[in-house]
């Protein structure tokens, strides 16, 4: 791995724990604001080098959302740097942990995932000598809580970063506005402290992001989301058929018996998908409400004869999914649910061309048109109006798209899993 010469936050960054640092006698360091700006990597080099400078025969914790996301986007490069400085590097993957060594000290690494609130039980009663937390304010308040306290040994320290969320985050309220307090160096990051982003690469992601995200991810911001969800759609971009036939096809349903319910057919043509046909149905329209059979019913004749090969539904609805089961013609996966993480990855794939909407799903290009954030409680929650279609899409990117990119969606697995149900939906 080479790197560009460190920028000057970078090099603070690793040498704050230095005995000639200005910074030594802080106990923790926050990092937060930008993505791509440097943050992640030099503070997980800086952790390990502190770690062997200070200590050896102890035990410390590498922590992010969850452990995949900690190894792809942490510890993978991490340990392909280390390995390269004549480190020694034993991973136990089914463990989650790594001893490493280096001129006769040796240390543990343990991972964990702050995924949520029931992650604290994980690393409770362990003893450790430093934490990380990387990506800190997607975690819930108890798992950091009780990281943190489990750095009881002589001259642990604690270290955080993430890119910005909104003002009334916890993080953001209980360390970053109490840093001086907490006695935490804070450095906030910009993409102008990368050295190794070029101006092109950094124009690009300028371009990915628009309204609260641009502030938040672009500019590193703490705000508060307002104004509409989508404010960039334009049905000139985003309005379209598939170009021809579409290779696979998959619903996405949002589930409701007072409330609407919105199912959408999706189709993959040349890699990308669009929402092909949609049912939406408002019970408080038309004064009356369906069953599930009836609701399986439309389902049934939204798939028509094409060969759906999964349903991504409400995680909330049992009743409904049960129903889809015992008729036995569909899979069905419940869907991913983090609806602000949800929200952006709609924004990304509509920005990126990877989704399309056609123009006979009426409901859906509606309600794109009036899916608002809810600017009374200033945190990130869209207003509960106007947004049946709008989940059932976000449940489709987050659970079929979003799997996708990560590898681990496969719609055409023809085995069978555990109790006879496919593997999607285990």
């Amino acid at each position: 791995m080479t790197f560009a010469p460190f920028s000057p936050k970078q090099l603070r960054v690793l040498t704050w724990w230095c005995p000639e640092s200005r910074d030594f006698t802080r106990d923790a360091l926050i990092c937060d604001g930008a993505v791509r700006s440097g943050k992640s990597l030099c503070m997980s080099l800086s952790f390990l080098l502190w770690a062997f400078a200070e200590f050896s025969g102890q035990d410390f914790a590498l922590c992010g959302k969850t452990i995949a996301s900690l190894r792809r986007n942490l510890i993978h490069p991490l340990t392909g740097l280390l390995r390269e400085w004549g480190f020694r590097v034993e991973e136990k993957q089914a463990a989650h942990y790594m001893d490493v060594s280096f001129c006769g000290r040796v240390n543990r690494f343990y991972f964990f995932g702050g995924r949520d609130e029931s992650s604290a039980a994980l690393i409770q009663g362990m003893t450790l000598t430093g934490v990380l937390l990387d990506e800190v304010a997607l975690m819930p308040r108890s798992f950091v809580e009780q990281a943190v306290a489990r750095c009881s040994v002589t001259g642990s320290r604690f270290w955080f970063n993430c890119n910005p969320e909104h003002p009334h985050h916890w993080f953001y309220t209980e360390w970053i506005q109490k840093a001086e307090e907490k006695n935490a160096l804070l450095l906030h990051f910009t993409m102008a402290d990368n050295p190794s982003l070029s101006e092109g690469v950094r124009r690009r992601y300028e371009t990915l992001y628009s309204g609260v995200f641009y502030q938040r991810f672009v500019l590193g911001r703490w705000v508060a989301a307002e104004g509409l969800v989508y404010p960039f759609f334009n049905p000139a971009e985003h309005v379209g058929e598939p170009p021809g036939e579409c290779e696979e096809y998959v619903i996405s349903c949002d589930y409701g018996t007072v409330n609407p319910t919105s199912l959408g057919l999706w189709g993959r043509c040349r890699g990308v998908w669009y929402r092909v046909a949609e049912y939406y149905y408002a019970s408080r329209k038309t004064g009356e409400q369906k069953t599930d059979e009836e609701y399986y019913a439309a389902l049934t004749a939204l798939a028509g004869d094409r060969p759906v090969r999964a349903v991504v539904c409400d995680p909330s609805a049992a009743s409904f999914m049960a129903c889809i089961r015992r008729h036995g013609r569909f899979r069905v996966l419940p869907a991913c649910n983090q609806v602000t993480d949800g929200i952006r990855q709609v924004a990304d794939a509509l920005r990126g061309g990877r989704i399309i909407i056609g123009p006979a799903c009426a409901d859906a290009l509606r309600e794109f048109s009036l899916y608002r954030w809810d600017e009374a409680t200033g945190r990130d929650r869209p207003v509960k109006e106007n947004d049946h279609a709008m989940d059932d899409i976000r449940y489709f990117v987050a659970s079929v798209l979003q799997e996708e990119a990560d590898g681990c969606f496969a719609l055409a697995a023809p085995r069978q899993g555990a109790e006879g149900r496919a593997p999607a939906e285990l």
